[in-house]
């Protein structure tokens, strides 16, 4: 008998919402990364936001979109590989929050949107997978 290593290792269904929610998130933060990495230099002009920045925030995206994408797919999943996705999000929104208000970046009322904006939206996909995370750990 395998010994119980705690909740966070409890591998869990992936059920269809979970999944949805996994592969939206995916699919919506590919975009976002795309924008980022090939539209950076309009996108600086428009937001007021260093181009580099932009950039470098796609390039870095990438890996988490695959490693979602990955995991959506799957027919179970490790309930701690979920909390990760869900905490890397957090820490998106925490950053975006941060850069805002840090002092580093000046952007304008459109980059202060647009940061906003995706932050928000950041924190609904984790939110969502949270909830799908309760879902299949409750059956």
């Amino acid at each position: 008998m395998k010994p119980d290593t705690g909740e966070a290792d409890m591998t869990l269904p992936t059920s269809s919402y979970l999944k949805r929610a996994l592969t939206i998130d995916a699919l919506m933060t590919g975009a976002t990364a795309l924008l980022l990495v090939f539209a950076a230099g309009v996108l600086g002009r428009l937001l007021a936001v260093p181009e580099p920045l932009l950039r470098y925030a796609g390039i870095a995206l990438v890996p988490f979109v695959v490693f979602v994408a990955i995991i959506a797919r799957r027919p179970a999943v490790p309930r701690g590989t979920v909390l990760a996705i869900i905490g890397l999000n957090v820490a998106w929104v925490a950053a975006s929050v941060w850069l805002l208000f840090g002092g580093r970046i000046q952007p304008n009322a459109l980059g202060y949107a647009f940061i906003i904006a995706q932050a928000v939206a950041v924190a609904l996909f984790a939110e969502i997978q949270y909830v799908g995370l309760r879902r299949a750990t409750s059956t």
